[in-house]
């Protein structure tokens, strides 16, 4: 996983959020990586929104199921 969202090829994400819903955040790259705290920052290509996520709260990437 850790690869995938350091390249800079932008990847499709599904995310469980802290209310428990599922985001679909499509092209998407990684711009920053914490792994004391286990999140990572994100931005949204298509509206340059940037996110900050949990990787453990990464349920897919590309359409392939993450196991942790």
């Amino acid at each position: 996983m850790c690869d995938m969202l350091m390249k800079p090829d932008p990847v499709d994400l599904v995310v469980l959020t802290k209310h428990g819903r599922i985001m679909e955040m499509n092209n998407c790259i990684g711009l920053k990586f914490d792994k004391y705290k286990g999140t990572r920052r994100i931005k949204m290509l298509s509206s340059g929104e940037c996110r900050t996520i949990r990787d453990i709260l990464v349920m897919s990437i590309n359409g392939c199921e993450v196991m942790i």
